[in-house]
């Protein structure tokens, strides 16, 4: 049975009547899966996950973009969170019987969608973007919401679909296939975001840090501390284990200690396996040893008789 996932982030995380109007459009398509969502009222935004086959993703998505557009007006919309439109990002993950060019070609037929029903320009992004200096999401979102008509004015910035210039309301989305990604977040015990900033800055590939780590320092202004917001394109070449250990190890030069962590949305399983060998110093761990994997290896021999 193919499986996609696709993990959609829309630009509201405050307005929870709205998030669920927008998440029963997953909720109500046949042949989808909701897995999760999660809001953040700091970043004001929403991360929704899901499963299908091609066309009920094409029918959910289609629907989610028109409750989407019904609810979020970014000319009102603030937030920690970087953002270029209302639906902002929809990323494409192959999971089942799909490889990672049809998973591309598919992304491609949504982004045609999108624009050809609702007038919202496309940017592909990851796999699915053949311009290097397109493939990157914090490129395309540089100037976000506020700055994207100037940006779309300029030749290198045209969208993938669409005409240049932003929708009045909904600005633009960026769309594409990649790898599992984990949105992983550290907090720290101070206000201070200079030093979350800075922090940021050296963890971070772009800035000679880590690489597959995107990192931001974000203000959560109700619990009076601040967060290493962060994006983990590959956790097999940069595990969370790593990346914690070396914010903890800056954080001590300022004398912050971190206070928790959190991740948002889904991850794979392997990258807590991972970081459950690290801390535990196993000498004989394998996936073997996890209880749950044996009964699920137990039934689908079973099955196969």
């Amino acid at each position: 049975m193919e499986i996609l996932e696709t993990i959609i982030n829309i630009s509201e995380g405050r307005n929870t009547d709205n998030v669920e109007y927008v998440v029963d459009s997953v909720r109500q398509t046949p042949g989808c899966f909701l897995l999760d969502y999660s809001s953040d009222e700091d970043h004001n935004r929403t991360v929704i996950t899901f499963i299908g086959n091609r066309k009920s993703l094409l029918e959910a998505i289609k629907e989610l973009y028109k409750r989407t557009l019904e609810k979020i007006n970014l000319k009102t919309h603030q937030g920690e969170h970087p953002r270029l439109g209302a639906v902002d990002v929809v990323p494409f993950v192959p999971i089942r019987e799909i490889t990672v060019e049809e998973a591309v070609e598919f992304s491609k037929q949504v982004a045609a969608m999108i624009w050809e029903t609702y007038k919202v320009p496309v940017y592909l992004y990851e796999d699915s973007q053949k311009n290097p200096e397109r493939k990157n999401l914090a490129n395309i979102r540089k100037g976000q919401f506020e700055g994207l008509e100037e940006k779309m004015k300029k030749a290198e910035w045209k969208p993938d679909y669409g005409e240049c210039a932003p929708h009045p309301t909904a600005g633009a989305s960026v769309v594409g296939a990649r790898m599992p990604l984990i949105a992983f977040n550290v907090n720290l015990g101070t206000s201070d975001i200079n030093i979350a900033n800075t922090i940021s800055k050296n963890i971070r590939g772009s800035s000679g840090g880590m690489a597959f780590v995107k990192a931001m320092g974000v203000e959560l202004k109700e619990r009076g501390i601040v967060q290493i917001s962060m994006n983990m394109v590959n956790y097999k070449k940069s595990p969370l284990f790593r990346v914690f250990e070396l914010i903890k190890s800056e954080a001590q030069r300022y004398g912050v200690p971190v206070v928790g962590s959190e991740i948002i949305g889904l991850l794979p399983q392997d990258a807590l396996f991972e970081t459950a060998e690290y801390y535990l110093r196993c000498e004989n761990y394998s996936s073997a040893c996890i209880l749950e994997n044996k009964i699920q290896e137990s039934i689908e021999a079973s099955d196969k008789k």
